[in-house]
């Protein structure tokens, strides 16, 4: 599924060069639940960043379902995203004034579905995360972890392979951040996904089961 072999990533600051990834090699199996874990500043988010297609590694090769996507230009970046992974962050990103129903809707709209199974599909996904009763409400009158959900519905709905969750409680209360926890274990065990969570907090990482620590840009442990 996931292979980085030599991943390297630099940035510049002025006349400063920052190394926010520096030669890290891992392999990433079909439905495996992962957690990176690492302080601010130690690379995670630059590694999840690579490993979405938002960034392109300064070198090394991504392999990503037996393609090599790291020097791939942005247009087919945006396709292989669009085709394989879907996105959960710590803010919902929702568009306030539309129905939890449109917006799940929205990513399938911008891949060309049309008519009668933008509902069917949008309504499904939606019930297979909780919230088949409210599809009609809008994000203001929905919960923290409502609107999690509502949130992850949209990442799904495109069916990736892949669900990559930054931070995904941390605008939650420990009770609804334990919920939704549970619904990431249940999704990877029901349709096979890969999910990769990116948290700081071990308590958060212990429901994954493989933890990959990162350091000053390195993997400092990777334990299953």
């Amino acid at each position: 599924m996931i292979e980085l072999k030599n991943i390297s990533k630099v940035y510049k600051m002025g006349a400063e060069s920052v190394h926010a990834l520096d030669d890290i090699s891992l392999k990433i199996n079909d439905g495996e639940f992962v957690a990176i874990i690492g302080p601010s500043g130690s690379g995670k988010s630059t590694l999840m960043n690579v490993i979405g297609c938002l960034d392109k590694p300064t070198a090394g090769q991504y392999w990503l379902n037996q393609q090599d996507v790291s020097k791939l230009g942005d247009d087919r970046l945006a396709s292989v995203r669009n085709q394989n992974i879907g996105f959960v962050f710590q803010q919902f990103n929702l568009l306030n004034r539309a129905s939890a129903l449109r917006n799940v809707e929205l990513p399938m709209r911008y891949g060309g579905v049309r008519g009668g199974e933008l509902s069917r599909r949008a309504t499904a996904t939606l019930t297979a995360v909780g919230l088949q009763e409210r599809l009609k409400h809008r994000p203001v009158e929905m919960s923290g972890g409502q609107q999690q959900r509502v949130a992850i519905a949209r990442a799904l709905v495109n069916d990736p392979s892949i669900l990559l969750a930054d931070e995904p409680t941390g605008a939650l209360d420990s009770h609804t951040g334990q919920e939704i926890l549970q619904l990431f274990t249940q999704l990877q065990l029901q349709r096979n996904i890969t999910v990769i969570l990116v948290t700081h907090d071990p308590n958060i990482a212990r429901h994954a089961r493989r933890v990959i620590a990162i350091k000053d840009g390195r993997i400092e442990s990777d334990i299953t």
